[in-house]
Protein backbone atom coordinates (compact mmCIF):
# COMPACT_ATOMS: atom_id res chain seq x y z
CA UNK A 1 0.00 0.00 0.00
CA UNK A 2 1.26 3.20 -0.76
CA UNK A 3 1.93 6.27 1.22
CA UNK A 4 2.64 9.05 -1.17
CA UNK A 5 0.24 11.83 -1.53
CA UNK A 6 0.22 15.37 -2.03
CA UNK A 7 1.06 16.81 0.82
CA UNK A 8 0.88 20.16 -0.23
CA UNK A 9 -2.99 20.28 -1.19
CA UNK A 10 -3.81 17.25 1.81
CA UNK A 11 -2.04 19.10 4.51
CA UNK A 12 -4.31 22.65 3.16
CA UNK A 13 -7.37 20.89 2.53
CA UNK A 14 -9.40 19.27 5.89
CA UNK A 15 -10.88 16.05 5.31
CA UNK A 16 -14.61 16.73 6.60
CA UNK A 17 -15.55 12.96 6.30
CA UNK A 18 -12.74 11.69 8.66
CA UNK A 19 -13.28 14.79 10.87
CA UNK A 20 -17.21 13.88 10.80
CA UNK A 21 -17.15 10.71 11.85
CA UNK A 22 -14.46 11.55 14.42
CA UNK A 23 -16.54 13.17 15.69
CA UNK A 24 -18.73 10.80 16.95
CA UNK A 25 -17.13 9.81 19.75
CA UNK A 26 -17.78 13.63 20.75
CA UNK A 27 -21.32 13.44 19.89
CA UNK A 28 -21.63 10.19 22.03
CA UNK A 29 -19.66 11.43 24.85
CA UNK A 30 -22.19 15.04 24.85
CA UNK A 31 -25.22 12.67 24.67
CA UNK A 32 -24.10 10.95 27.50
CA UNK A 33 -23.87 13.70 29.80
CA UNK A 34 -26.60 15.39 28.97
CA UNK A 35 -28.73 12.91 30.64
CA UNK A 36 -26.73 12.22 33.28
CA UNK A 37 -26.74 16.22 33.80
CA UNK A 38 -30.70 15.89 33.28
CA UNK A 39 -31.45 13.11 34.82
CA UNK A 40 -29.41 11.97 37.77
CA UNK A 41 -30.79 14.73 39.63
CA UNK A 42 -34.30 13.57 39.50
CA UNK A 43 -32.99 10.13 40.54
CA UNK A 44 -31.23 11.54 43.45
CA UNK A 45 -34.26 13.25 45.14
CA UNK A 46 -37.13 11.57 44.01
CA UNK A 47 -36.29 8.03 44.27
CA UNK A 48 -33.15 8.58 47.16
CA UNK A 49 -35.17 11.89 48.34
CA UNK A 50 -31.72 13.60 49.03
CA UNK A 51 -31.42 17.60 49.66
CA UNK A 52 -29.96 19.98 47.46
CA UNK A 53 -26.61 20.10 48.72
CA UNK A 54 -26.01 16.78 48.61
CA UNK A 55 -27.40 16.40 45.11
CA UNK A 56 -24.78 19.36 44.22
CA UNK A 57 -22.05 17.81 45.57
CA UNK A 58 -22.86 14.77 44.01
CA UNK A 59 -22.47 16.37 40.56
CA UNK A 60 -19.42 18.02 40.97
CA UNK A 61 -17.78 14.30 40.91
CA UNK A 62 -16.86 14.19 37.17
CA UNK A 63 -15.87 17.83 37.06
CA UNK A 64 -13.31 16.35 39.95
CA UNK A 65 -12.66 13.32 38.47
CA UNK A 66 -11.91 15.49 35.07
CA UNK A 67 -9.76 17.88 36.68
CA UNK A 68 -7.72 14.98 38.55
CA UNK A 69 -7.44 12.18 36.01
CA UNK A 70 -7.70 14.25 32.17
CA UNK A 71 -4.84 16.16 31.97
CA UNK A 72 -2.94 12.53 33.23
CA UNK A 73 -4.44 10.35 30.99
CA UNK A 74 -3.77 12.80 28.15
CA UNK A 75 -0.31 12.86 29.14
CA UNK A 76 -0.34 8.96 29.55
CA UNK A 77 -1.87 8.15 25.58
CA UNK A 78 0.91 10.02 24.42
CA UNK A 79 3.65 7.38 25.85
CA UNK A 80 1.25 4.72 24.59
CA UNK A 81 2.07 2.49 21.35
CA UNK A 82 -0.08 -0.09 20.03
CA UNK A 83 -1.18 -1.34 17.24
CA UNK A 84 -4.38 0.02 16.92
CA UNK A 85 -2.42 3.78 17.79
CA UNK A 86 -2.01 5.98 21.39
CA UNK A 87 -5.66 6.88 22.01
CA UNK A 88 -7.95 4.24 20.89
CA UNK A 89 -6.91 1.44 23.67
CA UNK A 90 -8.09 4.25 26.26
CA UNK A 91 -11.04 4.64 24.10
CA UNK A 92 -11.84 0.91 23.15
CA UNK A 93 -11.55 -0.07 26.99
CA UNK A 94 -13.37 3.00 28.29
CA UNK A 95 -16.29 3.40 26.14
CA UNK A 96 -17.88 -0.29 26.44
CA UNK A 97 -17.43 -0.12 30.49
CA UNK A 98 -18.97 3.33 30.52
CA UNK A 99 -21.64 1.80 28.20
CA UNK A 100 -22.31 -1.07 31.04
CA UNK A 101 -22.35 1.02 34.15
CA UNK A 102 -24.84 3.84 32.56
CA UNK A 103 -27.23 0.93 31.58
CA UNK A 104 -26.69 -0.11 35.09
CA UNK A 105 -27.22 3.03 37.02
CA UNK A 106 -30.91 3.93 36.81
CA UNK A 107 -31.75 -0.58 37.61
CA UNK A 108 -29.99 0.53 41.26
CA UNK A 109 -32.79 0.34 43.43
CA UNK A 110 -30.44 1.51 47.01
CA UNK A 111 -28.31 4.62 46.99
CA UNK A 112 -24.91 2.59 47.70
CA UNK A 113 -25.58 0.91 44.66
CA UNK A 114 -26.62 3.65 42.28
CA UNK A 115 -23.82 5.93 43.43
CA UNK A 116 -20.87 2.95 43.12
CA UNK A 117 -22.37 2.83 39.20
CA UNK A 118 -22.21 6.37 38.29
CA UNK A 119 -18.99 7.04 40.47
CA UNK A 120 -17.63 4.25 37.72
CA UNK A 121 -18.91 5.69 34.79
CA UNK A 122 -17.33 8.58 35.56
CA UNK A 123 -14.10 7.56 36.36
CA UNK A 124 -13.92 5.82 33.26
CA UNK A 125 -15.03 8.49 31.45
CA UNK A 126 -12.39 10.63 32.33
CA UNK A 127 -9.76 8.09 31.06
CA UNK A 128 -11.17 8.13 27.71
CA UNK A 129 -12.38 12.22 27.42
CA UNK A 130 -9.08 13.24 26.38
CA UNK A 131 -7.61 10.88 24.21
CA UNK A 132 -10.64 10.85 22.10
CA UNK A 133 -10.36 14.44 21.87
CA UNK A 134 -6.78 14.49 20.30
CA UNK A 135 -7.95 12.12 18.04
CA UNK A 136 -9.07 15.10 16.06
CA UNK A 137 -5.40 16.86 16.39
CA UNK A 138 -3.67 13.83 15.64
CA UNK A 139 -4.86 13.61 12.23
CA UNK A 140 -5.09 17.05 10.95
CA UNK A 141 -2.70 19.65 9.72
CA UNK A 142 -2.10 22.73 12.41
CA UNK A 143 -3.56 25.35 10.84
CA UNK A 144 -7.24 23.91 9.88
CA UNK A 145 -7.33 22.55 13.46
CA UNK A 146 -10.09 25.41 13.77
CA UNK A 147 -12.27 24.54 11.20
CA UNK A 148 -11.72 20.57 12.24
CA UNK A 149 -13.25 21.46 16.18
CA UNK A 150 -15.79 23.26 14.87
CA UNK A 151 -16.97 19.97 13.16
CA UNK A 152 -16.42 18.35 16.06
CA UNK A 153 -18.28 20.75 18.86
CA UNK A 154 -20.96 20.67 16.07
CA UNK A 155 -21.41 16.71 16.49
CA UNK A 156 -21.23 17.51 20.00
CA UNK A 157 -24.24 19.81 19.86
CA UNK A 158 -26.32 17.53 17.88
CA UNK A 159 -25.64 14.64 20.90
CA UNK A 160 -26.73 16.95 23.34
CA UNK A 161 -30.27 18.12 21.47
CA UNK A 162 -30.66 14.42 20.55
CA UNK A 163 -30.29 13.73 24.67
CA UNK A 164 -32.93 16.53 25.26
CA UNK A 165 -35.19 15.95 22.92
CA UNK A 166 -35.28 11.84 22.37
CA UNK A 167 -33.33 11.47 26.11
CA UNK A 168 -36.71 13.33 27.77
CA UNK A 169 -38.96 11.27 26.03
CA UNK A 170 -37.27 7.99 26.45
CA UNK A 171 -37.04 8.83 30.16
CA UNK A 172 -40.83 8.97 30.60
CA UNK A 173 -41.59 5.85 29.54
CA UNK A 174 -40.24 3.97 33.06
CA UNK A 175 -40.24 4.92 35.89
CA UNK A 176 -36.70 4.58 36.54
CA UNK A 177 -35.88 6.20 33.27
CA UNK A 178 -33.93 3.26 32.06
CA UNK A 179 -34.82 3.55 28.41
CA UNK A 180 -33.19 7.10 28.19
CA UNK A 181 -29.40 5.94 30.01
CA UNK A 182 -30.09 2.82 28.02
CA UNK A 183 -29.87 4.97 24.69
CA UNK A 184 -26.48 6.67 25.24
CA UNK A 185 -25.02 3.64 25.83
CA UNK A 186 -26.07 2.19 22.79
CA UNK A 187 -24.97 5.63 21.38
CA UNK A 188 -21.57 5.08 22.71
CA UNK A 189 -21.07 1.50 21.51
CA UNK A 190 -21.95 2.68 17.96
CA UNK A 191 -19.65 5.83 18.33
CA UNK A 192 -16.74 2.84 19.23
CA UNK A 193 -17.77 0.75 16.33
CA UNK A 194 -17.26 3.75 13.90
CA UNK A 195 -13.71 4.85 15.59
CA UNK A 196 -12.40 1.43 14.75
CA UNK A 197 -13.91 1.11 11.19
CA UNK A 198 -12.64 4.21 9.83
CA UNK A 199 -10.53 6.29 12.36
CA UNK A 200 -7.10 5.16 12.18
CA UNK A 201 -4.25 7.10 13.55
CA UNK A 202 -0.59 7.48 11.90
CA UNK A 203 0.69 6.67 15.06
CA UNK A 204 -0.61 2.98 14.35
CA UNK A 205 0.76 2.99 10.88
CA UNK A 206 4.73 3.38 12.48
CA UNK A 207 3.67 0.63 15.09
CA UNK A 208 3.07 -1.89 12.93
CA UNK A 209 5.38 -0.83 9.98
CA UNK A 210 7.96 -1.18 12.56
CA UNK A 211 6.79 -5.00 13.43
CA UNK A 212 6.05 -6.00 9.80
CA UNK A 213 2.62 -6.22 11.18
CA UNK A 214 0.22 -6.39 7.76
CA UNK A 215 -1.14 -3.13 6.58
CA UNK A 216 -4.91 -3.33 4.98
CA UNK A 217 -5.57 -1.47 1.82
CA UNK A 218 -8.97 0.47 3.75
CA UNK A 219 -9.94 3.64 3.99
CA UNK A 220 -8.88 4.85 7.62
CA UNK A 221 -5.39 3.55 6.53
CA UNK A 222 -5.42 5.67 3.21
CA UNK A 223 -6.38 8.40 5.88
CA UNK A 224 -3.88 7.57 8.42
CA UNK A 225 -1.16 7.85 5.63
CA UNK A 226 -2.23 10.99 4.38
CA UNK A 227 -2.56 12.71 7.88
CA UNK A 228 0.72 10.87 8.46
CA UNK A 229 2.62 12.94 5.60
CA UNK A 230 1.09 16.28 6.20
CA UNK A 231 2.53 16.12 10.02
CA UNK A 232 5.95 15.05 8.89
CA UNK A 233 6.22 17.79 6.48
CA UNK A 234 5.16 20.45 9.86
CA UNK A 235 8.33 22.46 10.46
CA UNK A 236 7.17 23.88 13.76
CA UNK A 237 6.59 20.39 14.93
CA UNK A 238 9.80 19.63 13.67
CA UNK A 239 11.36 21.80 15.30
CA UNK A 240 10.14 21.61 18.33
CA UNK A 241 11.18 17.72 18.44
CA UNK A 242 14.52 17.97 16.97
CA UNK A 243 15.09 20.63 20.22
CA UNK A 244 13.67 17.77 22.82
CA UNK A 245 15.60 14.95 20.98
CA UNK A 246 18.64 17.70 21.51
CA UNK A 247 18.21 18.52 24.96
CA UNK A 248 17.08 14.90 25.67
CA UNK A 249 13.48 15.94 27.56
CA UNK A 250 11.28 13.45 28.08
CA UNK A 251 7.22 14.09 27.08
CA UNK A 252 5.53 13.87 29.91
CA UNK A 253 2.76 15.66 32.16
CA UNK A 254 5.22 18.46 32.54
CA UNK A 255 5.72 19.39 28.82
CA UNK A 256 5.09 22.89 29.95
CA UNK A 257 8.17 22.83 31.52
CA UNK A 258 9.80 21.54 27.95
CA UNK A 259 8.71 25.46 26.14
CA UNK A 260 10.46 28.32 25.89
CA UNK A 261 10.26 31.49 28.46
CA UNK A 262 8.49 33.52 25.73
CA UNK A 263 6.08 30.39 24.68
CA UNK A 264 5.35 29.79 28.76
CA UNK A 265 3.90 32.86 29.48
CA UNK A 266 1.36 33.31 26.72
CA UNK A 267 0.54 29.28 27.58
CA UNK A 268 -0.01 30.55 30.89
CA UNK A 269 -2.04 33.24 30.03
CA UNK A 270 -4.26 31.87 27.55
CA UNK A 271 -5.37 29.26 30.09
CA UNK A 272 -6.14 31.40 32.71
CA UNK A 273 -8.43 33.00 30.10
CA UNK A 274 -9.89 29.84 29.08
CA UNK A 275 -10.44 29.11 33.18
CA UNK A 276 -11.93 33.01 32.99
CA UNK A 277 -14.17 32.30 30.40
CA UNK A 278 -15.39 29.29 31.60
CA UNK A 279 -16.01 30.85 34.72
CA UNK A 280 -18.42 33.29 32.75
CA UNK A 281 -20.10 30.70 31.19
CA UNK A 282 -20.76 27.75 33.97
CA UNK A 283 -22.20 30.75 35.90
CA UNK A 284 -24.94 30.87 33.48
CA UNK A 285 -25.48 27.26 32.99
CA UNK A 286 -25.88 26.79 36.43
CA UNK A 287 -28.08 29.65 38.13
CA UNK A 288 -29.45 30.81 34.54
CA UNK A 289 -33.05 29.45 34.95
CA UNK A 290 -33.03 30.72 38.77
CA UNK A 291 -32.39 33.84 37.24
CA UNK A 292 -34.79 34.15 35.14
CA UNK A 293 -37.92 32.32 37.33
CA UNK A 294 -36.84 35.21 39.76
CA UNK A 295 -36.53 37.85 37.79
CA UNK A 296 -39.69 37.29 35.50
CA UNK A 297 -41.85 35.12 36.70
CA UNK A 298 -41.87 32.28 34.38
CA UNK A 299 -41.37 28.56 35.09
CA UNK A 300 -38.04 26.22 34.68
CA UNK A 301 -38.99 24.95 31.41
CA UNK A 302 -39.22 28.72 29.78
CA UNK A 303 -36.40 29.35 31.10
CA UNK A 304 -34.43 26.30 30.04
CA UNK A 305 -36.09 27.02 26.79
CA UNK A 306 -34.74 30.66 26.74
CA UNK A 307 -31.25 29.20 27.30
CA UNK A 308 -31.46 26.67 24.80
CA UNK A 309 -31.38 29.39 22.02
CA UNK A 310 -27.72 30.34 23.03
CA UNK A 311 -26.98 26.67 22.66
CA UNK A 312 -28.41 26.34 18.92
CA UNK A 313 -27.08 29.22 17.77
CA UNK A 314 -23.65 28.30 19.71
CA UNK A 315 -24.25 24.76 17.27
CA UNK A 316 -25.08 26.57 14.17
CA UNK A 317 -22.07 28.95 13.81
CA UNK A 318 -19.66 26.25 15.26
CA UNK A 319 -18.11 25.38 11.72
CA UNK A 320 -18.17 29.12 10.58
CA UNK A 321 -15.90 30.03 13.87
CA UNK A 322 -13.83 27.69 13.18
CA UNK A 323 -13.71 29.32 9.51
CA UNK A 324 -13.17 32.89 11.04
CA UNK A 325 -10.39 31.85 13.02
CA UNK A 326 -8.39 30.22 10.42
CA UNK A 327 -9.23 33.12 8.01
CA UNK A 328 -8.12 36.06 10.28
CA UNK A 329 -6.11 34.41 13.15
CA UNK A 330 -7.72 32.35 16.34
CA UNK A 331 -6.65 35.22 18.65
CA UNK A 332 -8.46 37.84 16.97
CA UNK A 333 -11.60 36.00 16.50
CA UNK A 334 -11.43 35.03 20.29
CA UNK A 335 -11.20 38.35 21.13
CA UNK A 336 -14.05 39.48 18.88
CA UNK A 337 -16.30 37.39 20.30
CA UNK A 338 -15.11 38.47 24.24
CA UNK A 339 -15.52 41.73 22.94
CA UNK A 340 -18.95 41.02 21.54
CA UNK A 341 -20.56 38.80 25.07
CA UNK A 342 -19.66 41.90 27.02
CA UNK A 343 -21.74 44.06 24.51
CA UNK A 344 -23.95 41.78 24.80
CA UNK A 345 -24.58 40.71 27.98
CA UNK A 346 -24.03 44.48 29.70
CA UNK A 347 -27.83 45.43 29.13
CA UNK A 348 -28.88 42.26 30.74
CA UNK A 349 -28.13 44.06 34.17
CA UNK A 350 -30.69 46.83 33.14
CA UNK A 351 -33.11 43.66 33.11
CA UNK A 352 -34.77 45.06 30.10
CA UNK A 353 -38.25 42.86 28.49
CA UNK A 354 -38.00 38.95 28.57
CA UNK A 355 -37.71 38.88 24.73
CA UNK A 356 -34.73 41.07 24.51
CA UNK A 357 -32.79 38.94 26.65
CA UNK A 358 -33.79 36.36 24.39
CA UNK A 359 -32.22 37.96 21.60
CA UNK A 360 -29.47 38.60 23.41
CA UNK A 361 -28.83 35.49 24.22
CA UNK A 362 -29.00 34.26 20.85
CA UNK A 363 -26.48 36.34 19.02
CA UNK A 364 -24.58 35.58 22.23
CA UNK A 365 -24.41 31.80 21.33
CA UNK A 366 -22.61 33.57 17.73
CA UNK A 367 -20.04 35.16 19.75
CA UNK A 368 -19.68 32.12 22.03
CA UNK A 369 -18.43 29.45 19.24
CA UNK A 370 -16.51 32.24 18.21
CA UNK A 371 -14.42 31.79 21.40
CA UNK A 372 -15.09 28.38 22.84
CA UNK A 373 -14.38 26.63 18.83
CA UNK A 374 -10.81 28.66 18.39
CA UNK A 375 -9.62 28.05 22.30
CA UNK A 376 -8.44 24.47 22.00
CA UNK A 377 -6.32 24.42 18.46
CA UNK A 378 -4.68 27.33 20.36
CA UNK A 379 -3.34 25.45 23.22
CA UNK A 380 -2.61 22.54 21.34
CA UNK A 381 -0.52 24.98 18.66
CA UNK A 382 2.32 24.86 22.10
CA UNK A 383 2.40 20.82 21.62
CA UNK A 384 4.48 18.71 19.15
CA UNK A 385 2.56 15.95 17.53
CA UNK A 386 4.13 13.93 20.23
CA UNK A 387 2.32 15.78 23.56
CA UNK A 388 -1.03 16.73 21.72
CA UNK A 389 -2.59 14.63 24.59
CA UNK A 390 -1.07 16.57 27.15
CA UNK A 391 -1.98 19.76 26.00
CA UNK A 392 -5.50 18.87 25.94
CA UNK A 393 -5.07 17.95 29.40
CA UNK A 394 -3.62 21.04 30.53
CA UNK A 395 -6.85 22.55 28.54
CA UNK A 396 -9.45 20.31 30.48
CA UNK A 397 -7.48 20.87 33.66
CA UNK A 398 -8.26 24.73 33.26
CA UNK A 399 -12.09 24.74 31.90
CA UNK A 400 -13.25 21.72 34.28
CA UNK A 401 -11.32 23.51 37.27
CA UNK A 402 -14.06 26.46 36.13
CA UNK A 403 -16.81 24.25 36.20
CA UNK A 404 -16.01 23.46 40.04
CA UNK A 405 -14.98 27.21 40.98
CA UNK A 406 -17.88 28.93 39.34
CA UNK A 407 -20.82 27.75 40.64
CA UNK A 408 -19.59 27.54 44.23
CA UNK A 409 -18.52 31.04 43.80
CA UNK A 410 -21.07 32.93 42.45
CA UNK A 411 -23.25 30.78 44.92
CA UNK A 412 -21.75 32.26 47.62
CA UNK A 413 -21.86 35.47 46.11
CA UNK A 414 -25.55 35.44 45.59
CA UNK A 415 -25.93 34.16 49.01
CA UNK A 416 -24.09 37.15 50.24
CA UNK A 417 -26.04 39.48 48.07
CA UNK A 418 -29.12 38.04 48.81
CA UNK A 419 -30.03 38.63 45.29
CA UNK A 420 -30.42 36.74 41.71
CA UNK A 421 -30.05 40.40 39.70
CA UNK A 422 -25.72 39.29 39.56
CA UNK A 423 -25.58 36.68 37.92
CA UNK A 424 -24.63 38.51 34.42
CA UNK A 425 -22.47 41.05 36.27
CA UNK A 426 -20.63 38.08 37.45
CA UNK A 427 -20.39 36.62 33.88
CA UNK A 428 -19.43 40.20 32.08
CA UNK A 429 -16.23 40.12 34.77
CA UNK A 430 -15.29 36.74 33.68
CA UNK A 431 -15.47 37.57 30.29
CA UNK A 432 -13.98 40.69 30.30
CA UNK A 433 -10.77 39.47 33.03
CA UNK A 434 -10.50 36.46 29.96
CA UNK A 435 -10.40 39.41 27.08
CA UNK A 436 -7.17 41.10 29.35
CA UNK A 437 -5.47 37.54 29.29
CA UNK A 438 -6.02 37.31 25.56
CA UNK A 439 -4.78 40.64 25.08
CA UNK A 440 -0.79 39.74 26.24
CA UNK A 441 -0.98 36.00 24.48
CA UNK A 442 1.56 36.40 21.63
CA UNK A 443 1.79 32.76 20.59
CA UNK A 444 -0.59 30.20 19.70
CA UNK A 445 -2.19 31.61 16.27
CA UNK A 446 -0.60 29.97 13.63
CA UNK A 447 -2.18 32.57 11.00
CA UNK A 448 1.37 32.93 9.01
CA UNK A 449 1.65 28.98 8.53
CA UNK A 450 -2.34 28.96 7.75
CA UNK A 451 -1.80 31.71 5.00
CA UNK A 452 1.51 30.32 3.54
CA UNK A 453 0.17 26.31 3.40
CA UNK A 454 -3.29 27.91 1.37
CA UNK A 455 -1.29 29.50 -1.30
CA UNK A 456 1.26 26.44 -1.53
CA UNK A 457 -1.96 24.21 -2.22
CA UNK A 458 -3.90 26.78 -4.23
CA UNK A 459 -0.66 26.85 -6.31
Amino acid sequence: MTSKTSTAKAGMKLNYKQIFLIGFGFLASSLAWSIYNSQVPLILEQRFQLSGVLIGTIMTIDNFFGVIFQPLVGAASDRTRTRIGRRMPWIVIGIPVCALFFSLAPLQKTLWAFMGAIIIFNLVMSLWRSPVISLMPDVTARPLRSKANGVINMMGGIGSILAFFFGGMLSDIREDKFFAFFMASVVMVIALLILLKYVREPDALTFREERNIPIRDTVANRWAYEAREVLANDPHAKDEEEAEAETGKKHSFAAFLNLPAAEKRSLLLLLLAVFSWFMGFYAIEAFFTLFATNTYGITGGAATMMLAGFSLTFLAFAIPAGMLGQKIGRKRTILIGLIGICLLFLPILARPQQWLVQALLIAGGICWAFVNINSLPMVLEFSSNKTVGTFTGYYYFFSFTSAIVSPILYGFIQDLLDSHAYLFAFSVICFALAFVFMLFVRHGDNLELAQAGIKEADA
